[in-house]
């Protein structure tokens, strides 16, 4: 009985003791570059694009040792579209009724990368690469990224560090523009 009472008087303490531990995000230590290419004008993101990170001198970069981002070790760093699913979290085309699968992507390009990514010594090269959807027209570019690019999901001393400089406005996509040949 004893013991029961003092069970009892001790688990108030040790529920308090754990309010000041921080709840971990299902996003800590990741983060992410989203982008949005469109035409001048059209709000439409322009599928089949082959958007990748590339070195200041347009040489894709590798994601050697995971040290850049924590997939896809020894793989260019390559940017994915986002897609829909259903209610059994099955993948479903575009046009049907879903929710995204990044919520916070939308219709756009998506990378992880660390929250370390150095990206001031980096670019995005967006390229029309296949023929027949986009008829190779658009031009391709190099746009610079900076640390405030990236989508830092949860609250922690990067994301502060993150908003220190550049735009304060967080979490938006790169809004790219394509040009036609």
């Amino acid at each position: 009985m004893k013991k029961i009472i003092h069970s009892l008087l001790l688990f108030p303490i040790f529920s308090f003791a754990q309010i000041d531990v921080p709840i971990h995000c299902g996003y800590d230590f990741t983060s992410y570059f989203v982008v949005h290419p469109h035409e001048d004008g059209k709000s439409k993101t322009i599928d089949n694009l082959k958007i990748s990170i590339v070195d200041l001198d347009g040489n894709e970069v590798i994601n050697e040792n995971n040290n850049l981002s924590w997939i896809n070790s020894g793989k260019p760093l390559l940017f994915t579209r986002n897609y829909k699913i259903n209610e059994q979290n099955k993948r479903i085309p575009i046009t049907e009724e879903g929710k995204w699968f990044y919520y916070f992507a939308n219709d756009h390009y998506l990378l992880t990368v660390s929250n370390t990514f150095p990206a001031e010594n980096y670019n995005i090269k967006v390229e029309d690469v296949d023929g027949e959807e986009n008829g190779g027209n658009f031009k391709t570019q190099f746009i610079p990224l900076a640390s405030y690019n990236m989508y830092v999901l949860c609250t922690s001393e990067e994301r502060a560090k993150a908003m220190q400089f550049g735009r304060k406005v967080t979490n938006k996509p790169l809004d790219i523009v394509m040009e036609k040949k």
